[in-house]
């Protein structure tokens, strides 16, 4: 990471010869095909496509699919089957062989949600937390992601720095005076003085109460943001049911992140 990343690559092309070409900004990383694009507010931000991705991997379960004879579905609209819960699927058990093709399926789709795809999260963290018991409707509920990320593989997740637009009024103010008398943040006396711009970090946290048909926790998601960019995404069952409302959602939040 540098101000200049051009000098800092031609100082190891002394060392460490490489090809002309390689020196210049990234177009890979991580198996995400990155480039700028320009915003309608004229800001020139990254973006991160993983249709390539998904494209050679849903072309490898399909090929794997065409050994058994079978198709994927098409014109799958939803990652899932329309209220298909996978904690009540009581389908027979898979085989030692189709397990572990599950576990592989689990993986490839876990890494794509690390890369972006953001709409498979909760998806994708439902199917998995029945993986010590995986069943064939388990992976016919795969295949079915796999149908969906066909018809919408060309997803791209662009990381806007533009500051967003924050109307705190409707952020009610409250007097916690009494909870917690006049106190302040302590800052620490060796503290670095700030550089560069101010960001602004937004969360965004929801769970669906009591959505597990036979533990009855709740799944909790957050998505933060830096300024307009999402930077951090998560679905996550709770470890724990609680008897009370009253900052559940702060709770459910920190355990996710634990």
């Amino acid at each position: 990471m540098s101000e200049n990343p051009r000098g800092i690559l031609e100082k190891l092309d002394y060392y460490f010869p490489m090809k002309p070409e390689l020196i210049g900004p990234p177009t890979l990383y991580l198996g995400a095909n990155l480039g700028k694009v320009q915003l309608l507010n004229g800001v020139e931000a990254w973006a991160a496509s993983t249709s390539q991705y998904v494209q050679e991997s849903v072309k490898n379960v399909e090929h794997h699919l065409d050994k058994l004879d079978m198709k994927l579905k098409k014109g799958a609209t939803t990652p899932l089957s329309l209220e298909y819960r996978p904690e009540l699927d009581v389908s027979p058990e898979l085989d030692p062989e189709d397990a572990v093709y599950y576990q592989s399926l689990t993986g490839v789709l876990r890494w794509m949600v690390e890369m972006g795809r953001v709409d498979i999260c909760c998806e994708i963290s439902m199917i998995p937390s029945c993986i010590a018991l995986s069943r064939e409707g388990h992976l016919q509920q795969l295949y079915h992601v796999f149908a969906y990320l066909k018809v919408y593989h060309n997803a791209r997740m662009v990381f806007d720095p533009s500051y967003p637009d924050v109307n705190f009024d409707d952020f009610k103010r409250k007097d916690w005076e009494k909870m917690y008398g006049d106190t302040k943040e302590e800052i620490p006396p060796n503290c670095l003085e700030s550089l560069g711009k101010e960001f602004i970090i937004r969360a965004f946290v929801d769970s669906d109460h009591a959505g597990d048909s036979t533990t009855r926790r709740s799944r909790t998601g957050f998505l933060v943001c830096l300024n307009s960019a999402l930077i951090y995404w998560l679905s996550k069952k709770q470890t724990a049911i609680e008897t009370s409302s009253f900052g559940s959602e702060f709770i459910a939040m920190k355990q996710c992140c634990e």
